[in-house]
């Protein structure tokens, strides 16, 4: 499968199941009882624990998560945050504490379902300046230079079009605005058998690129002071990789050495286009 729209929609079809469960259950399935995409574990494997952050919502917290981008991004009160592929609002909610009642936080998603969770969650706390828009995030609904900062929790590794997200976070975000993003990155190849495995894209690593094309694809967009402010290797147990590839491609994979991270990047929007010269 390598048609973008189809990709696209397996993603959302897969993450509207995951909608419908909780925590304890996406702990131990990727796609979600009815499917057997990923195996067991591996959300848990790259997920943090939120359970301490303040502004911590247990009904938002699905464990889809790659990281903690609320915990380097910089936010302050009064800022206006997007978090793109906000999901049930795990991090919106995180967000909405660090900006205050003078901030704003604005979740996008393509899930209705998701959106659906995200919104209960809002009208349940009784929260008026957080909101949830349904949207793709190639082409956010959203007007130019409106972000202080924008954040997301392994969701770009999903989307087949990084490039057009970039230029769509470059667009939306303030002069001098800043993102903070946790994605997954490969370090070297994996196997042919493990990239083109749909139902492992859909929850898991093999629509990650490698770590040093994000970065230069995020230079490119003209995002400057890019940060790596976090990284760690993404261990996945042999008997889920197995499911993908051979016991003799699991031994080259091995012997050959590439990697699975998780990284938090930042870079900001310069207060100037490229090429204008200085503010």
């Amino acid at each position: 499968m390598n048609n973008e729209t189809e990709l696209k929609e397996l993603v959302k079809e897969k993450y509207s199941q995951i909608a419908s469960q909780g925590l304890e259950q996406n702990k131990t399935s990727c796609c979600g009882a009815t499917s057997s995409c990923c195996g067991d574990e591996v959300y848990s494997i790259m997920s943090e624990d939120y359970t301490k952050l303040e502004g911590y919502n247990p009904d938002a917290d699905l464990g889809l998560g790659c990281g903690v981008p609320t915990e380097f991004a910089q936010m302050k009160e009064g800022d206006t945050v997007v978090d793109l592929g906000s999901g049930a609002g795990n991090d919106a909610f995180v967000a909405r504490r660090i900006v205050g009642e003078k901030g704003k936080v604005i979740g996008i998603d393509f899930s209705e379902a998701m959106l659906e969770r995200a919104r209960a969650n809002v009208d349940k706390l009784g929260y008026n300046n957080i909101e949830f828009r349904q949207g793709d995030i190639e082409r956010m609904p959203l007007t130019a230079n409106r972000a202080d900062v924008v954040i997301s929790n392994c969701v770009l590794n999903l989307v087949p079009n990084k490039e057009n997200v970039f230029k769509e976070i470059f667009r939306v975000l303030k002069p001098n605005g800043h993102f903070s993003i946790s994605d997954i990155v490969l370090v070297g190849q994996l196997p042919e058998k493990l990239q083109k495995a749909a139902e492992m894209y859909a929850g898991c690593v093999s629509g990650a690129i490698q770590k040093q094309d994000y970065l230069d694809l995020i230079k490119r967009t003209g995002f400057t002071n890019i940060t790596l402010q976090k990284e760690k290797q993404i261990i996945i147990p042999d008997e889920i990789l197995l499911q993908y590839i051979i016991a003799e491609e699991l031994k080259d994979l091995k012997e050959s050495g590439p990697g699975i991270y998780s990284i938090t990047v930042f870079a900001e929007k310069p207060c100037c286009e490229p090429g204008a010269g200085c503010c």
